[in-house]
């Protein structure tokens, strides 16, 4: 089992964009797929209730509730933790005791990086992951990469102290699947596929987290 922890201080960066396409990509592997959701706002427990017909399900587990990671399946193989906005290593406490890797998305503007960088010193702060046993990779999220503040951002990023796993571009076709319960990894048209290649950094990454 692998537990990826998705969380940032800053709302609205993209933690359930990763959740929900992550998911997806696993559960069209045949991986046995389980999201814990400790947002109130549900946004990735609704999203897994919406899997239409033809798709891979992915469980979905109210993680606001008392003893939620007591309730992951014994046979779940890879679980993703989507966290609220606000959240800081304290809240965060007891999924950074189980997580197998942590990943922060990044919007790509001064007020992101900013809110970004005190919560990285946090996590750097954290014993597990000071100690080297807790990766942490950073995912450049909404990314216009022929815009000068997408290239800044970007160099910003790279000069943080956890690597930089993926730059996803910006596009509406992630609201437009997360509204119909799917993602990226639900279709194998060459018109998704190049947005598909951008995910490919951050399961490598994942799957060297992983060993």
């Amino acid at each position: 089992m692998q537990r990826i922890l998705i969380a940032s201080r800053k709302g609205g960066c993209g933690k359930t964009t990763l959740v929900s396409n992550l998911a997806a990509c696993w559960a069209q592997k045949g991986k046995r797929t389980v999201v814990m959701d400790a947002d109130r706002q549900a946004s990735s427990f609704h999203w897994c209730a919406r899997r239409p017909e033809g798709v891979p399900g992915v469980l979905a587990i109210d993680a606001t509730r008392r003893g939620a990671l007591d309730r992951i399946p014994a046979d779940a193989e890879r679980v993703l933790i989507d966290t609220p906005a606000g959240s800081d290593a304290d809240s965060l406490a007891a999924f950074l005791e189980v997580a197998d890797a942590v990943l922060v998305p990044v919007l790509p503007s001064p007020i992101d990086l900013e809110a970004t960088a005190p919560f990285l010193a946090e996590l750097a702060a954290v014993p597990r992951i000071r100690r080297g046993k807790l990766p942490v990779a950073l995912v450049g999220n909404r990314l216009k990469p022929w815009t000068r503040a997408s290239q800044d951002a970007l160099e910003s990023l790279r000069a943080m102290p956890f690597p930089l796993a993926a730059e996803l571009r910006d596009s509406q076709a992630y609201a437009l699947l997360a509204g119909l319960g799917k993602g990226l990894f639900d279709y194998g048209s060459e018109q998704v596929r190049s947005h598909q290649d951008d995910w490919a950094p951050l399961l490598r990454w994942l799957k060297r987290a992983a060993t």
